[in-house]
């Protein structure tokens, strides 16, 4: 059990100081809030919460650009969270768990995000596989499963998302049929959440009726027959990409008016040039967020190129005079008026 642990680490540290920040060692000194993240929190939940913003600076924040550039998923690091009682948080304790409530974990996983905020939502995830496991398997399961996913010597994720009905888990189609003593397994799954990097996958499927009356959870190990790993989900929403395609033509034919103002010299060229990039940033990134949002979780991954084109369209906001100053040079010519 990691309790022992849990608390001699956390022995070690005192109450987090200051308002909304994390430790200096983070780099982050000048994020500073009125709002002090423990206000509310009993002597206990300070503790883990210095523990875990301990680790977020010591181990997670140094480290967080180069997982992201080189697409790691790290193993070591998440094992040292486990070692903290990060692996079970809400597990109980005679599989390993650090039998903490949902209050505790939400502190703790705050905690974590500071250091990386993707890292963490994996870690989310594995807990909650965990958590499901404990609480709805058979006490063989529970002690069979839970233990090394605690330690987090096993790594899981949550199968929902399919591509046909997205994560609404009353219209899912993936089934699970019984032959013997066996399930067999039929249909597909769209995830992010340690998808061919786990050990076990926690998959809803239906093995009943239609609706949520009708969906079970299978457990599935690493290495089972047929288990694979393929093609993007592609879903196409049509009322709104014919949304997005007339945000992205009005802010075409702005810019174009805007540069044929700019071009003839006239009074209103400023206003006008303002007005277009305030109006086609906007826009795009507004574009490119839906478009990431209808490619589901894909769309986080670099190998899809819509992350990029919103992380690109979003930085236009900013460059080249902010939205903000935008906004001013608009005005200033609405008051000459």
């Amino acid at each position: 059990m990691l309790w022992g642990r849990w608390w001699r680490v956390g022995a070690r540290l005192r109450g987090l100081r200051g308002g909304l920040q994390a430790p200096a060692e983070s780099g982050r000194r000048g994020v500073v809030s009125c709002i002090d993240p423990s206000t509310g929190l009993n002597e206990e939940q300070k503790e883990f919460q210095k523990v875990a913003f301990d680790f977020a600076a010591r181990e997670m924040a140094p480290n967080m650009t180069e997982w992201d550039q080189k697409e790691l998923f790290p193993v070591d690091v998440m094992r040292k969270a486990a070692q903290l009682g990060f692996g079970g948080i809400y597990v109980r304790t005679d599989v390993g768990g650090s039998g903490l409530s949902r209050l505790d974990t939400s502190v703790i996983f705050e905690a974590l995000a500071t250091g990386c905020t993707s890292t963490t939502a994996y870690i989310s995830i594995h807990n909650m596989c965990a958590w499901m496991i404990d609480t709805f398997g058979s006490e063989e399961q529970r002690h069979r499963f839970c233990p090394p996913l605690c330690t987090m010597e096993k790594f899981a994720s949550y199968c929902l998302t399919e591509p046909g009905s997205g994560s609404d888990a009353a219209s899912l189609l993936t089934s699970a049929k019984r032959r013997g003593d066996h399930y067999v397994l039929s249909g597909s799954k769209a995830f992010i959440s340690g998808g061919g990097e786990a050990d076990i996958y926690v998959v809803m499927c239906r093995t009943g009726g239609p609706g949520p009356k009708g969906i079970s959870c299978i457990v599935v190990e690493k290495g089972t027959p047929g288990l694979s790993f393929g093609k993007k989900e592609r879903k196409y929403l049509q009322f709104k990409l014919a949304d997005m395609v007339a945000r992205l033509v009005a802010s075409r034919l702005m810019i174009r008016h805007a540069a044929v103002a700019l071009q003839e010299g006239r009074e209103d060229a400023v206003a006008l040039c303002s007005m277009a990039k305030l109006f086609a940033t906007d826009e795009c990134f507004a574009i490119c967020n839906q478009a990431l949002q209808m490619h589901g979780g894909y769309g986080y991954l670099k190998d899809c190129a819509v992350q990029q084109y919103m992380r690109d369209s979003r930085v236009h906001q900013i460059l080249e005079g902010s939205n903000e100053v935008m906004r001013i040079l608009i005005s200033r010519s609405l008051l000459q008026e």
